[in-house]
């Protein structure tokens, strides 16, 4: 079979900063997104994409609380699964419009999470627009949400992260990816559920980490390489000081150790770090750091786009 690559995409590529996340601003990036993903399904690559909802999902959260008075509010398992269609459908028919109708399919995913995951006691993500401290200090108390500061930019709903353990439709995905399809799966990270239980599958209020689901779809379809696209060209260690230097090549021993120095911040580019080394250390050849504008070239190792975290036996062969 063909090599596959799963893409990882952030909510933010598709609500950019400064934009309110109109339907004509998300279709518009939409599209300019799947330029590169088309180019690596042109190549011969076989593409699953995971994307991230952080902006969508959190908007969506304040449209259910706000109409509270007219329906009934929905769970964040459920508006989770709203945003996987919205998404999903967005990024499908941009792909088609520049591969052909069909040729894309998304699948509502749900990705099981441990019930006892610290991330239930210690909620990380962020979603939604940003608030001034003011008013982020009325909604904690008025809705009981947890708002935290978000890179200077404002203060910002935070809910649970747990770990993704298992993908659900994983059988599934891999059958359409065999025939070829561009599979858009794990929406938002996939919907949290709990497994083992006697009523089936029930939801859980999460959002999971997308370059974590990513890296666990990755793994579970033995996929040849793992494209994660956020911000920057490329990483940096040293990032913000004279010493800055981009990294075009890291073996994964060498990740790990920048990784735990605290050059990768939690809440910036650690998720992508770990999920790279989760990655590489599950048997992956290679992932990828790199922008929505290069992730077709970042792949091919010949080239200088991006930062590849590869095994450190490649990187001591060299």
């Amino acid at each position: 079979m063909s090599r596959i690559a799963v893409v990882a995409v952030g909510g933010n590529a598709l609500t950019r900063e400064h934009e309110i996340g109109t339907s004509e601003q998300i279709e518009a990036n939409a599209h300019a997104m799947a330029q590169g993903i088309a180019r690596l399904h042109a190549d011969g690559w076989r593409v699953v994409v995971v994307h991230g909802n952080g902006p969508q999902v959190g908007n969506l959260s304040i449209q259910q609380e706000e109409s509270v008075g007219l329906v009934p509010p929905q769970p964040l398992a459920s508006v989770n699964a709203m945003t996987q269609g919205q998404l999903g459908s967005v990024l499908v028919r941009a792909l088609d419009a520049l591969l052909g109708a069909g040729t894309a399919v998304a699948v509502v995913s749900h990705m099981v999470v441990d019930p006892d995951d610290p991330a239930f006691v210690d909620p990380t993500k962020p979603i939604g627009p940003f608030f001034s401290a003011g008013r982020a200090e009325q909604l904690a108390e008025e809705r009981g949400w947890v708002m935290r500061e978000d890179a200077g930019r404002g203060f910002r709903r935070v809910v649970a992260s747990p770990r993704p353990v298992e993908l659900l439709e994983s059988a599934a995905i891999r059958t359409l990816v065999e025939r070829s399809h561009v599979v858009l799966a794990c929406g938002g990270g996939g919907i949290g559920v709990l497994g083992g239980v006697d009523d089936g599958y029930p939801g859980v209020d999460a959002v999971i980490d997308k370059d974590a689901a990513a890296a666990s779809v990755a793994i579970s379809l033995r996929a040849d390489g793992l494209i994660l696209v956020t911000g920057v060209d490329a990483v940096s260690i040293n990032y913000g000081t004279p010493e800055q230097t981009v990294v075009h090549e890291l073996g994964v021993d060498a990740a790990i150790r920048y990784l735990g120095d605290g050059q990768f911040p939690p809440g910036s580019m650690g998720p992508k770090v770990r999920s790279a080394i989760d990655f590489v250390q599950a048997g992956g050849s290679a992932a990828v750091i790199t922008s929505a504008e290069h992730l077709h070239d970042a792949i091919d190792p010949t080239t200088t786009f991006g930062t590849r975290i590869v095994p450190s036996s490649v990187m001591s062969s060299l």
